[in-house]
């Protein structure tokens, strides 16, 4: 899996919007903070465009705007300001033609994860982190501050606190995944993800639980838990019921449908849609012990 150049001091980042609308003083928060790293950003053309109601312009322009940063190569990296949905809209019309020549780190998660599982298929890395959305949130710094570090070759190792639905043990292999959501949608598309001998990381927000069995269970059915090295299950925020319970807790639906298998799950660790949210290289390399004590997610 190629990894882009990480960067230093000078380099032009840009910002753009694939997905649903974003304001701009979020925008400015994060500029001014990828100034003080020495980066110099800039915004895509139709960035706080009013051509949708929901997304941040029509698909044209966000198109557009996403293929501008792939195509400019004065452009080292491409920060994604926001999730939500949309991103799916655009990306088979998206041509990495340039980008596979000079490629470069696309960062962002939630709805950006269909944008990694893409570029995961033509075998480049992208980086799973927080957005400019979230800069300005109180208990952001930590996630922050991985991104800035993860931007510059530095990645944090991800720690999550023993759980009882944890299944004990040690894997090695490439990360893939990111929303559960955007992971189960992709199967059947170009951007549908080989799981095979990988460490298969997944994160959810306010879905049902039945949703995530259906999911988790979608999955299964398409073979994508068999052979996995590894489960890593991170933030798992503002799970909804229906008014007839479920019955069991999203821990207990995943565990339940990997229980058939014999690879290391681990619950509870710092990636999502909650901060901590530690930034991780897509695609790369990483060594995953699930222990009595603690679980460890270590990434080369």
């Amino acid at each position: 899996m190629i990894r882009p150049n990480f960067l230093v001091p000078g380099d032009k980042i840009g910002i753009t919007a694939p997905g649903r609308k974003v304001s701009p003083a979020d925008v400015e928060i994060a500029m001014a903070q990828f100034e003080s790293w020495g980066l110099h950003p800039v915004t895509s053309r139709h960035l706080f465009s009013t051509g949708h109601s929901y997304l941040a312009g029509t698909d044209a322009q966000r198109l557009h705007d996403f293929q501008t940063m792939l195509d400019d190569d004065s452009v080292r990296a491409v920060i994604c300001a926001r999730g939500g949905y949309g991103s799916t809209r655009i990306i088979d019309q998206l041509d990495f033609t340039a980008f596979q020549k000079n490629p470069k780190w696309i960062a962002g998660f939630s709805d950006i994860t269909a944008v990694l599982l893409k570029l995961s298929t033509l075998g480049f890395q992208g980086l799973h982190s927080t957005m400019p959305i979230l800069f300005s949130k109180p208990d952001a710094a930590p996630s922050v501050l991985s991104l800035k570090d993860a931007l510059s070759g530095h990645f944090h190792p991800l720690y999550a606190a023993p759980h009882p639905c944890n299944h004990r043990g040690k894997a090695s292999g490439q990360l893939v995944g990111g929303n559960l959501s955007l992971v189960a949608d992709a199967i059947g598309t170009p951007g549908e993800p080989d799981m095979q001998g990988k460490i298969l990381v997944i994160e959810e927000i306010e879905e049902y639980r039945y949703k995530i069995d259906r999911m988790i269970v979608h999955l299964k059915r398409a073979g994508k838990l068999r052979g996995l090295a590894g489960l890593v299950v991170g933030h798992m925020t503002d799970i909804l019921d229906t008014e007839l319970s479920f019955g069991e807790s999203v821990e207990e639906v995943i565990r339940s449908h990997t229980r058939a298998f014999d690879f290391p799950v681990g619950f509870g660790f710092p990636t999502g849609h909650a901060n901590p949210n530690i930034a991780w290289p897509h695609g790369a390399l990483a060594e995953l012990n699930v222990a009595e004590d603690r679980s460890t997610l270590l990434i080369h």
